[in-house]
């Protein structure tokens, strides 16, 4: 079974319907078919498009499929939401594949899969796509309580903000994040409030930098590794915030991940975000800083995500676990991810066919290759020179 080539997947929709919602399913019927013949798949389900920007802006869709009845696509396990990765702004289909892989490597809970496929949709070709799962609750996805659980988003988009008619969402009490709840499905106001309330314990207890009491709410080293991953790949969307996940079990501490949505990473030219496929211009730029508390040569990210800084014992293990890792993002993770690049390679050209840009995944790779190695180097001089906090 080797899970680093492409696979082949046909959708049919009802009467060749165009998919051209965000909110609505088309009946569908689904073929994959694999190299590896186990994973070879026929069933029905539905399909319609997904995402915020990529939806909007670009020519190449992605997709969310929900089937009829639960499976493992691919050999994952069994599931029936699934989502269509479609990576157009992305010049070289790996920033996402990377972080995975990355998250995967450190241990990171509910860590998404990588599979790339390659799709029909009612008999055209649109494209290499990368399969993976739907963050949800779910034994196979975020595995929590389906009542009692809480899985939420710190995202601008979801909030109160920009979704004032959404029941799901608050402002946080703390730090006036933007929250929405993505399980338990809300019912009333009451438990919209509890779950504010329980969230703003964790915000009051990381306002106040005291480790003992963050540590009996909060994993923190699922935290440490999040905002590693983070300042890695220069996630700019931190700042917003947008696509920051953490949940909580049943009387259990909250946990940070499942890790999404890179594209804006690796110094993304937001100037050209209409249509760009910018990168890799400099490795030096900063989501945290050099002294994250005060923001210092960095964006001014929530303080949420800052103010443990000040905490001489997490700068400590923050600065240790960096150690520990670092050696292990090229040798390791970037192999990794390397196989997939090369096992890609030629369904590239015919997605750049497909969906002509100008940027070649020919140079791109390697850029992204040298961009990481510079910025491995970079962050590890930066991280050493952290403050060591005053608590």
């Amino acid at each position: 079974m080797d899970s680093f080539k492409v696979a082949q997947i046909s959708i049919i929709t009802e009467n060749a319907a165009s998919v051209a919602s965000r909110e609505t399913y088309v009946n569908c019927s689904i073929t994959v078919k694999s190299d590896t013949k186990q994973w070879n798949y026929s069933g029905k389900g539905g399909i319609r498009g997904r995402g915020n920007s990529s939806w909007l802006w670009y020519p190449k869709k992605p997709y969310r499929i929900k089937l009829d009845e639960k499976n493992g696509i691919l050999g994952l396990k069994a599931d029936k939401d699934w989502i269509l990765l479609a990576n157009y702004r992305d010049p070289t289909q790996l920033m996402n594949t990377f972080v995975f892989t990355v998250g995967r490597g450190f241990g990171l809970s509910c860590t998404n899969h990588v599979r790339y496929v390659e799709v029909t949709l009612n008999g055209s070709y649109i494209g290499l796509y990368l399969l993976t799962e739907q963050v949800e609750q779910g034994s196979s996805r975020v595995a929590i309580d389906p009542g009692e659980g809480v899985l939420l988003s710190l995202d601008l988009d979801d909030g109160p903000e920009l979704a004032p008619d959404a029941v799901d969402n608050f402002e946080s009490s703390v730090y006036r994040v933007p929250v929405c709840v993505k399980s338990p499905d809300i019912t009333s106001t009451e438990q919209l409030s509890t779950i504010r309330s329980n969230f703003g314990q964790l915000e009051s207890a990381i306002r106040n930098a005291d480790y003992e009491d963050v540590d009996k709410l909060m994993d923190i080293q699922s935290f440490i590794d999040y905002m590693i991953i983070q300042e890695l790949v220069y996630n700019v969307e931190v700042d917003a915030p947008r696509s920051i996940f953490l949940y909580r079990d049943k009387g259990g501490q909250w946990a940070f991940g499942p890790l999404w949505d890179f594209d804006a990473g690796f110094d993304f030219d937001w100037s050209t975000m209409y249509t760009g496929h910018n990168y890799f211009a400099s490795y030096k730029e900063l989501v945290l800083g050099t002294d994250p508390v005060n923001h210092t040569k960095g964006y001014t990210v929530p303080s949420f995500f800052t103010d443990l800084f000040r905490n001489k014992r997490f700068v400590s293990e923050y600065k240790a676990r960096w150690l520990a890792v670092k050696d292990k993002v090229m040798s390791e993770y970037w192999a990794t991810t390397q196989k997939y690049a090369d096992n890609i390679s030629d369904t590239m050209a015919r997605d750049a066919a497909r969906w002509p840009i100008d940027k070649n995944y020919k140079t791109e790779t390697p850029r992204m290759k040298q961009w990481l190695t510079n910025r491995v180097d970079y962050l590890s001089a930066i991280i050493a020179s952290y403050p060591a906090g005053t608590k």
